[in-house]
């Protein structure tokens, strides 16, 4: 997990990392959450793309992965941005204080094109 912050002596705004690594399987999930304070200033776009570069080139991964409620339209964003393209829908794969939700499924691959 790595923090997201300011430049400077800042407290940090958020996190981005990987949970689920699967080394055998060349796979991790993307994890992130970003405080309203630090929103708006494509902070978790940046920090997921440089994860990702890391993941691609140092670990070696093959592929990685967003999941995010469909009612997250904000996380919907950073994916795309980041240059994880929508795969699918996921039904009821996701359990939320008020109930279950559908779950989008982005992705990106080592052998993808870096975003612009």
């Amino acid at each position: 997990m790595w923090a997201l912050a300011e430049p400077g002596p800042a407290p940090a705004v958020g996190l981005v990392g990987l949970g689920d690594i699967d080394v055998s399987g060349s796979s991790a999930e993307f994890l992130y959450w970003l405080l309203p304070r630090g929103r708006g200033r494509g902070a978790t776009v940046q920090g997921v793309r440089a994860v990702s570069r890391w993941a691609f080139d140092d670990l070696g991964l093959h592929r990685l992965r967003i999941c995010h409620s469909v009612a997250n339209p904000a996380s919907c964003a950073v994916a795309v941005r980041a240059g994880f393209p929508l795969e699918g829908t996921m039904r009821g794969a996701l359990h939320h204080a008020d109930g279950w939700h559908d779950e989008h499924l982005h992705a990106r691959l080592a052998t993808d094109p870096e975003p612009a």
